[in-house]
């Protein structure tokens, strides 16, 4: 974790900024939750329990610049929720997500399956993709089964 925190200082400061307190608190945060989409009140409810002087306003606005600083992903899935996930270093482009309409439930795709499709828009419409990202809205494989075995019962 501290060579992200580090990764995350250099990033801010090439950009003339710097990793306070507060910053460094929220980092922390998304970093062990790094497998759930935090909204920026769920941020604030896990630093307040580390640092209880941090106020809310400071939370967005710290969300607000790593977002901004492409550090963090601002993403909505449609329920008018901003949520924010840490960028990784291993990838080109973000994460893509499977986003369940029953449950609510997201389970994501780390692997880049757009690739060669980025190739053709670059070739056939010398357009050059700098990111994207692909949400696939269904049902998600637990409520599938949970269907099935509710259907099960009642035969």
């Amino acid at each position: 974790m501290e060579d992200r925190i580090d990764k995350i200082k250099q990033q801010l400061q090439s950009q003339g900024y710097k990793l306070t307190p507060q910053r460094e608190a929220t980092v922390r945060v998304l970093l062990e939750n790094e497998e759930d989409h935090l909204s920026a009140e769920d941020v604030f409810m896990l630093v307040k329990e580390k640092a209880p002087e941090i106020g809310l306003a400071t939370v967005y606005r710290t969300l607000e610049l790593l977002s901004e600083l492409h550090i963090v992903e601002k993403i909505n899935f449609g329920d008018g929720v901003a949520r924010y996930d840490l960028r990784t270093d291993t990838s080109k482009h973000h994460h893509h997500h499977l986003i369940c309409v029953q449950c609510g439930s997201m389970d994501e795709i780390r692997e880049d399956w757009l690739g060669s499709l980025e190739e053709k828009l670059d070739k056939e419409f010398n357009f050059s993709v700098i990111d994207h990202r692909l949400d696939f809205h269904g049902i998600c494989y637990r409520c599938r089964e949970k269907n099935n075995s509710d259907g099960n019962r009642a035969n």
